[in-house]
């Protein structure tokens, strides 16, 4: 079974920044891709980025792309967002998700929710203005 677990969240100012990392005990973590994904309260889930297996490939919600930077490092089955120039729109609680199946995709990430199997129990971000 995958597990999944998020650290890094807390509170910060508008402008700040925050790494958020997932660490997975999985041995297969290095053919999976990853997502990170974030709900805020009243709101649906939502795709923020995601890497390929290899790193090679990254995927960015508009809102995200040029102040998120997602990475991994598969000798350390771990994946990482940066986050900077933080604005409180992005208050949410933030999750760790992976495709187990991304063989499937040609080397590619996904950017649904739906194609990601195994979620992390989130950590929560609040930025206050």
């Amino acid at each position: 079974q995958v597990q999944l677990v998020e650290s890094g969240g807390g509170l910060v100012q508008a402008g700040g920044s925050l790494r958020l990392s997932c660490a997975s005990s999985g041995r297969a973590f290095s053919t999976w891709a990853m997502g990170w994904f974030r709900q805020a309260p009243g709101k649906e889930r939502e795709f923020v980025a995601s890497i390929s297996w290899s790193g090679g490939r990254t995927y960015y919600a508009d809102s995200m792309k040029g102040r998120f930077i997602i990475s991994r490092d598969n000798a350390k089955n771990t994946v990482y967002l940066q986050m900077n120039s933080l604005k409180p729109e992005d208050t949410a609680v933030y999750y760790c998700a992976a495709d187990t199946v991304a063989f499937l995709r040609a080397g590619a990430a996904s950017t649904r929710d739906t194609d990601f199997g195994s979620w992390g129990q989130g950590t929560q971000v609040t930025v206050s203005s």
